[in-house]
């Protein structure tokens, strides 16, 4: 098997995490600056067996879109150019930041750590992506 990426995408910097090769833990990557982040997804799936790539969703709570799809949608069709064979999918990242506080808070972080975005966006990925595995596990999703 391979490892499936998860992006959860920022205008300034987004968070990755990382399946193990199993598919089963989700685990943080990094943070990197959004404009660096083609060329670290490049790199990342030259170096290590990458099957798929999972951006979060950013949905309201009426179930629509939000505006920031703007700045995703350009990125994923540049993704999809630079990376062709490389399936990608979106999956919703409703309560992704209060889930990764709340994580943060209950692993005894200091209130310093708690305030540190780029942690809050590799945690958010890292939940997106453990969601994720979850629910192909127990075939949520069809």
């Amino acid at each position: 098997m391979s490892r499936i990426l998860a992006i959860d995408y920022g205008r300034k910097r987004t968070g990755l995490a990382v399946s193990d090769v199993m598919q089963i833990i989700a685990n943080g990557l990094a943070t990197v600056s959004t404009h660096e982040l083609l060329d670290f997804i490049i790199d990342y799936t030259r170096r290590e067996s990458v099957e798929r790539i999972i951006i979060g969703l950013p949905k309201q709570m009426n179930n629509e879109v939000s505006e920031s799809m703007k700045y995703i949608e350009p990125f994923v069709r540049n993704l999809k150019k630079r990376l062709p064979e490389m399936s990608v999918e979106f999956v919703d990242e409703r309560f992704t930041s209060v889930l990764a506080h709340r994580t943060m808070l209950e692993a005894g972080l200091k209130k310093k750590d708690r305030q540190n975005k780029a942690l809050v966006d590799e945690i958010s990925a890292t939940i997106i992506l453990q969601t994720y595995l979850e629910s192909k596990r127990f075939n949520i999703n069809g």
